[in-house]
């Protein structure tokens, strides 16, 4: 009985350990992470088979050029985020014009929800 209680407790462990360790990165993620949660942000709305290519095209793109963007940035936090916030906003205008009226307003209100709550520590 020991033993098993400490294998469970070992396999705890190491399972905790790994979770940790591959964290998921703020800006969204993955193309098809920030395709997910958009999925999320507009739930009763569903997306049209064309704006999903037209939105993994943009997200595609967005990652690669943030990728650069924090790979030639180094430790330099600021100039870094000052170079983002452009980019953030032109990645959000382009997944706007693709999204219907109805589609962009929800996504708006869960975008601004996020953003507040981060703003009050991420709880």
């Amino acid at each position: 009985m020991k033993k098993l209680l400490l294998v469970c407790t070992f396999l705890i462990g190491i399972s905790a350990v790994s979770f940790a360790q591959g964290g998921q990165r703020r800006g969204g993620g993955t193309p098809e992470q920030r395709l997910t949660m958009l999925k999320t942000a507009i739930a009763p709305l569903t997306l049209t088979d064309d704006q999903v290519a037209k939105l993994t095209v943009v997200y595609t793109a967005s990652s690669k050029s943030m990728d650069s963007l924090r790979t030639a940035a180094g430790d330099d936090r600021s100039a870094m985020r000052e170079k983002m916030m452009p980019m953030m906003t032109a990645t959000n205008t382009k997944v706007n014009a693709i999204l219907t009226p109805e589609q962009a307003a929800a996504y708006k209100k869960y975008t601004d929800e996020m953003r507040a709550k981060m703003q009050q520590g991420g709880n």
